[in-house]
């Protein structure tokens, strides 16, 4: 492993080198200024390359993924997330794109949960719920960066520390995430947290995507959920405690099937979503860490295969886009643009005790990890 350091001005380029292969075939990791907060704060974007040629972005702010690019058939490279190429945009109007989720993943009623007798009230920022960690959550904070050494492939390590109720949330957190880009085209979120006070936590990464590089929705997409139930909502989207079986239902991904087929299907839950926006209990794991789920498109002939140690994966399929986002090359993000595959537990859970927990307590180390494959066929 080689490092060079280059600072001229205002910017700086660093390359990391890892020769994994022959000379024409490296891994690299640069970094260069992606622009200023309001109060002035620099953000940067690393770019990670592995030897096959696939490469991803990510920026200080947020953590956000800015861009991943993925082979087709003919083996091109074509970014296939959702997201702007200035900083500016995430600033104005962004729908989670590529971010880091936290504290909580996903919904929690009313805002409030009860922990040790004490209730802590969230803010309620979609409706009268709360979601992805409130009005400022880990999406939208500075994340310190540095690459870390990996075997086959680049990685990196992104801290934040979470100040005691910072959003309502009790104990000072913590968190590091690792993203590490292999060279067989895939990449991991590895998540790790510790408290000094007993507290909830959900992470998840949120990035939109789009197998077909962006030339059309995602309805044409084929999907695989590996899951024989979901978790039926409210008409606020907060689920109603039942594990429904997907079983004859709009929800039953389990042998595949074109997303477009169900989508606009007439049952109460696609109407409450809007089409999907549901969690799917994941079937019961011979490993820990676990097929999910598959995606592919056809006309591109690229597909996405997810692996997670979560029990359960939320499936949103860009409801709420209304093509009044214009994202990168001009493209402009129609309904139904880009679709999210959250690995996670399951919404509501602070409320739910017969959900499987999210509570942290002092002295443990919160784990989890996901894993994005990427090929092509």
């Amino acid at each position: 492993m080689c490092k060079l350091y280059q600072y001229a001005g205002l910017f700086c380029l660093m390359i990391i080198v890892a020769c994994n292969t022959s000379e024409n075939e490296i891994a690299k990791i640069t970094r260069a200024p992606f622009g200023s907060m309001p109060d002035g704060t620099e953000v940067e974007v690393y770019k990670m390359t592995n030897t096959a040629g696939m490469s991803v972005k990510v920026i200080t702010y947020g953590g956000i993924i800015t861009s991943l690019t993925a082979p087709d058939k003919d083996g091109n490279y074509e970014d296939v997330v959702l997201g702007y190429n200035k900083l500016e945009g995430y600033l104005e109007a962004s729908p989670f794109f590529g971010a880091i989720i936290g504290r909580y993943g996903n919904r929690i009623a009313d805002g409030k949960f009860t922990l040790d007798s004490a209730e802590y009230t969230l803010a309620t920022n979609n409706g009268k719920n709360h979601l992805h960690g409130g009005d400022i959550g880990f999406d939208k904070v500075i994340w310190s960066i540095r690459p870390i050494d990996v075997e086959e492939g680049v990685a990196l390590e992104l801290t934040y520390t979470s100040a005691d109720m910072e959003e309502g949330y009790p104990g000072n957190l913590d968190v590091k995430v690792i993203y590490t880009l292999s060279n067989d085209n895939s990449i991991t979120f590895d998540y790790s947290a510790i408290t000094d006070k007993k507290t909830i936590l959900n992470l998840t990464q949120h990035s939109y995507f789009n197998l077909s590089g962006m030339t059309s929705d995602i309805l044409g997409h084929d999907l695989v959920i590996n899951a024989p139930a979901f978790l039926p909502v409210d008409s606020t989207l907060i689920p109603t405690g039942e594990l429904r079986p997907v079983d004859g239902t709009p929800f039953d991904f389990t042998q595949g099937k074109v997303i477009g087929d169900d989508i606009n299907a007439e049952n109460q839950q696609i109407v409450f979503g809007g089409g999907f926006d549901h969690c799917w209990v994941l079937a019961e794991k011979e490993d820990e860490m676990a097929l999910a789920a598959t995606l592919a498109e056809p006309s591109s002939g690229r597909v996405m295969s997810v692996y997670t140690t979560e029990p359960a994966v939320q499936f949103y399929s860009g409801n709420f886009l209304d093509g009044m986002i214009a994202g990168k090359k001009g493209v402009t993000y129609a309904h139904r643009w880009g679709l999210c595959l959250e690995t996670q537990h399951y919404p509501d859970s602070p409320n739910q005790p017969e959900f499987p927990s999210v509570i942290l307590e002092p002295g443990e180390t919160y784990k989890t990890s996901s894993r994005y494959v990427f090929s092509s066929n």
